[in-house]
């Protein structure tokens, strides 16, 4: 009996590894179906090819959503549609303000989300209005407000004071939806 109870509390622990580094404070859930939007789209770009990531903000107009995203690497700006029935019944949160950064780390080639707001700025300020611009041809995330910058393949402060690394979410693709979810 104490065996059956010793393996049962190894793997509830083991289940619970890796997830204490994704960020709860704001909430995240965002899938896109690249099905649905093949190449040239920015955001099914961004898979597979090291260092690539887009900034991507939510809005409705018009009772349409769309997909603002922004690429880190020429700032390129691409505004996609979620015409779809389907792509209408998802509910999407993105983070402290609307905002995530996606893509992949050209450290690993592990594909990794964001807050696309500082998170020092969030805990220290209060509010949502910190937004991370991209700086140094992409490869950093920039705070006008606190001055630090951020590596965009780790997460890691690269200037400016010391604190927080990027808040992170957990991303994944399957071969058609990437996700992005806490």
């Amino acid at each position: 009996m104490k065996r059956l109870l010793y393996f049962f509390l190894c793997v509830v622990f083991m289940g619970c590894q890796g997830d204490e580094a994704v960020s709860h404070d704001y909430r995240c859930y965002f899938v896109f179906d690249t099905s649905l939007h093949p190449l040239p789209c920015q955001l099914t770009g961004i898979l597979g090819n090291s260092g690539h990531f887009c900034k991507v903000e939510a809005t409705v107009s018009g009772g349409v959503r769309h997909l603002k995203t922004t690429r880190n690497y020429d700032g390129a700006i691409e505004d996609i549609i979620l015409r779809t029935a389907k792509e209408s019944q998802v509910t999407l949160a993105l983070g402290a303000n609307n905002c995530i950064i996606i893509g992949t780390s050209s450290y690993d080639s592990r594909l990794i989300a964001y807050d696309g707001q500082c998170p020092n700025c969030l805990k220290e300020y209060g509010g949502v209005r910190y937004p991370l611009t991209w700086q140094n041809n992409g490869l950093q995330l920039h705070c006008a407000k606190c001055n630090r910058s951020y590596d965009v393949n780790n997460g890691v402060i690269t200037e400016g004071d010391k604190g927080k690394q990027l808040a992170a979410y957990n991303a994944a693709f399957d071969g058609l939806l990437l996700r992005a979810w806490n």
